[in-house]
């Protein structure tokens, strides 16, 4: 009492009143009954109305700030916190861009939609550490906590999908400790940096793999208007070859045109359920007349049940006839080609997955050309590729598809022994 005003003390008296007004408002309706239908004086009835009225005034200590609550102080700091937050939370779920919250320990608080899809984000109180590890990102946050000033960094990260964003870090300036006190915001430029790297791919890749046959075909109209006019031989010939280069432009451009399809829908991700082991059974029937010209057997460890996982028909049914029709081209004529599917069980990932191994008896190819072969237009040997009518773009093709549908492809050769690729995917 030492410690509070007279004032203070009767604000507080006051208070607890106010807030038992109903309480009185009930006795003094009593009070007024007793005076009608008893021999209570009015002289009485107010003394004991008034002390009444004092005994509610100092009920509960009235220097303690007691509010009408069934919460406990913890209950009601948290209350209180998520009031606050969740104005912030509303705010960034509205946004369409990834959109983080950090606290002043770099604890994740909030994280919208977006954010929760593009990190696989399923809880908060994570460090910013354990869900983007990329080293620019981090250190551009320890400056903003630190500096207290906003910042922008330009970021890649791998995983799930390779993306570029623009990172804009954003200080709240908030006093408490466990509050909002930054923002960061994703801008995704992953899309228009591929389309910028598809079209310079293209004027510097495209422009080169159609200038030899563009050449020949030149050459041999010229020959055909000029000295081989009369020539039945000589048209006859160069007929075909100029039927053979303009096929072979327009494989190139088909080719183009998947890897295209293929990349501006990586972060779509596909819906449909497939059977597998049906799937691989239909491009095996396709590609059978191409194994028994090249006296190659196909053999087909088909399991006993169906296996299902997530994707598009058509993607996956272009990996398995490409990496399948590779193996009976590049192979040993006369070999064979071993399709098996196995289940995945080494703890790599989250998800079960099964892999599909395409193993070969061909020359193999040797080590150092192995990190480059899905690489677009790149070839061990051009000259090969070019008379089986390869683009250079098969294996790149391959590599996109299964990017997109969360797959994996790894590839075994040793010279002389053969080549196994093999083909990860989740199981549904």
């Amino acid at each position: 009492m030492n410690q509070l005003t007279i004032t203070e003390f009767l604000l507080r008296a006051l208070w607890r009143l106010k807030q038992s007004w109903h309480y009185l408002l009930a006795i003094a309706f009593t009070q007024i009954l007793l005076f009608l239908y008893t021999d209570l004086t009015l002289k009485w009835a107010l003394i004991a109305f008034g002390l009444l009225v004092a005994c509610f005034a100092l009920l509960n200590n009235p220097l303690e700030d007691q509010r009408p609550t069934t919460m406990s102080k913890s209950q009601s700091g948290k209350k209180k916190k998520g009031d606050r937050l969740q104005p912030f939370i509303e705010l960034i779920e509205a946004l369409p861009d990834p959109i983080l919250l950090l606290d002043r320990q770099n604890k994740l608080i909030a994280a919208n939609h977006q954010a929760r899809t593009n990190f696989e984000i399923t809880n908060t109180g994570q460090d910013i550490s354990a869900i983007i590890r990329t080293p620019d990102l981090l250190e551009a946050v320890s400056r903003t906590v630190s500096s207290h000033e906003s910042e922008r960094v330009l970021i890649q990260t791998r995983i799930p999908v390779e993306r570029q964003y623009m990172v804009n870090l954003v200080w709240l300036a908030n006093g408490e400790v466990r509050g909002p006190s930054l923002l960061i915001h994703f801008r995704d430029l992953s899309e228009q940096e591929r389309l910028n790297r598809m079209r310079s791919d293209f004027i510097a890749n495209a422009s080169h793999e159609l200038r030899t046959p563009l050449a020949s075909l030149l050459g041999f109209i010229d020959t055909l208007q000029g000295p081989a006019r009369n020539d039945e031989d000589a048209r006859d010939k160069f007929l075909g070859v100029m039927a053979k280069q303009g096929k072979r432009m327009t494989r190139l451009i088909d080719d183009l045109l998947s890897l295209s399809r293929v990349e501006m829908n990586v972060h779509q991700h596909p819906s449909d359920r497939l059977d597998v082991t049906g799937l691989i059974t239909h491009t095996i029937d396709i590609l059978k007349p191409l194994a028994e010209g090249q006296g190659v057997s196909l053999e087909w460890q088909s399991p006993e049940k169906p296996v299902e996982t997530i994707g598009d028909r058509d993607e996956l049914s272009q990996v398995f006839q490409n990496l399948i029709q590779n193996a009976i081209k590049y192979g040993r004529e006369g070999g064979y080609v071993k399709i098996s599917l196995r289940d995945v069980n080494d703890g790599s990932t989250l998800r079960p997955r099964f892999a599909i191994d395409i193993e070969d008896n061909g020359i193999g190819i040797q080590s150092h050309h192995i990190p480059r072969l899905t690489e677009r237009f790149y070839r061990v040997d051009v000259e090969q590729s070019r008379e089986k009518g390869g683009t250079g773009l098969g294996l790149a093709i391959v590599k996109h598809i299964l990017t997109h549908h969360r797959g994996e492809l790894k590839i075994q050769s040793k010279p002389g022994t053969g080549s196994t690729f093999t083909i990860f995917l989740p199981k549904a």
